[in-house]
């Protein structure tokens, strides 16, 4: 997936008949779907599995286009998505757009871990439209990762490009490297945060973490 040819962006297609019909169409680089295709045969067979069988046929296909969605982030430039959206601002105060759903794969076993994430900046002279933030969280997302540096490349971007008084990221996940295999513990949640700026200061920090934890 280089040079601009994997995954692109999904398109909609929507048909005005009774009700409308909504059909997503994902397109994919044709030599790296086959190419991962015929790994994935492979890894069928070293499993014990029959790859031609019915059920299995069509799989390694499915799973290269999988992995190519699951994946997609790292063409995708997030400074990018934020200086897109930038705008000259005279406002100070905190702003929080939290509960960001989180689907990342660990780089460990490549195994999914979701959950939410909680972002805040407080403003100088400059805010990013509100839609930008959770694009951000899934260019991350959306590579290989471990939690924690995920949590600090959110907080750098923002940092970098809106260049703030201050950003805090919180991320909360269950990873099923540990609820599938290893430990097995079904009911673990984990907790990484990266803050900077006036967010090291101990009342801001307090009222982020607060807003974050508030029921609606």
């Amino acid at each position: 997936m280089s040079n601009g040819e994997g995954l692109h962006d999904a398109t909609t297609k929507v048909t005005a008949e009774n009700d409308k019909q909504y059909e997503r169409v994902d397109v994919y680089n044709g030599e790296t779907t086959e190419k991962l295709s015929e790994h994935v045969r492979e890894i069928l067979k070293l499993v014990g599995e029959d790859p031609s069988r019915e059920g299995l046929m069509d799989t390694p296909a499915r799973v290269a286009k999988a992995y190519q969605f699951l994946t997609h982030g790292y063409e995708m430039d997030p400074e990018a998505i934020l200086k897109g959206a930038l705008f000259e601002e005279d406002y100070d105060q905190m702003i929080l757009v939290k509960d960001i759903e989180v689907y990342s794969l660990c780089e460990h076993h490549m195994l999914p871990f979701f959950g939410k994430a909680h972002v805040a900046y407080i403003p100088k002279g400059k805010i990013v439209g509100l839609s930008k933030i959770p694009r951000t969280v899934d260019v991350f997302a959306r590579r290989l990762q471990v939690q924690e540096r995920l949590t600090i490349q959110i907080r750098d971007a923002i940092e970098r490009v809106v260049d703030p008084q201050g950003v805090a990221v919180v991320i909360e996940a269950q990873h099923l490297c540990m609820m599938m295999r290893g430990a097995e513990k079904q009911n673990s949640l984990t907790t990484t945060s990266a803050m900077s700026g006036e967010f090291v200061n101990h009342s801001t920090r307090a009222e982020f973490m607060r807003l974050i934890s508030a029921t609606s």
